[in-house]
């Protein structure tokens, strides 16, 4: 596995060994060992599932309390996603950083506690599954504003696909008015 960190040191790309041949391929997705060496010791408590038609924009959503980091990673389909910094310590506060994810890539995106996360999907269907570091709490459920132009997520939508966001997602806060970590 080779674990490559993004602008943001602690959100960190991370590529499996691909090992292939005429039946189809094998790939370790995780290694307690090989991601506590490169500085991701977190414990997974919870594995979610998110299958998604082309156009579908979920998040930007975190946890304040009850944080999680997220482990995620794509097994149909394509997504762009994306983790904005929400820690207000941050050189980086506000900022964001995206990666394209694919079953084709076999790519995963680590995301630490303190970021809001968020995926735009860009194949006819993504099946986009995750581990996270605490358990679900809808009481601490937060979502970022996938649109404030203060971020300004550079997001790659698909000319003449319709825009899919929930009611939830479209009515998130601006990140001036979000809660945020220290």
């Amino acid at each position: 596995m080779e674990f490559k960190p993004t602008q943001f040191p602690e959100v960190i790309l991370v590529k499996p060994a691909v090992y292939s041949d005429e039946r189809g391929f094998f790939i370790e997705t995780y290694r307690a060992e090989n991601f506590a060496k490169a500085g991701i010791a977190d414990n997974f408590v919870q594995d979610n599932h998110s299958g998604s038609i082309q156009g579908t924009l979920r998040g930007l959503h975190y946890q304040i309390r009850q944080p999680q980091g997220k482990l995620v990673q794509v097994v149909s389909g394509k997504i762009f996603d994306v983790a904005v910094d929400l820690r207000r310590s941050s050189p980086l506060f506000g900022k964001w950083v995206g990666e394209i994810l694919s079953a084709e890539n076999k790519r995963q995106l680590w995301i630490p506690i303190g970021f809001a996360h968020g995926f735009y999907v860009l194949s006819e269907w993504a099946n986009v599954i995750y581990k996270v570091t605490d358990y679900y709490a809808p009481e601490w459920d937060r979502t970022l504003l996938w649109n404030d132009p203060d971020i300004g997520i550079d997001w790659p939508m698909i000319d003449g696909s319709e825009l899919l966001v929930s009611d939830k997602d479209a009515n998130g806060l601006p990140l001036k008015e979000a809660e945020t970590f220290e």
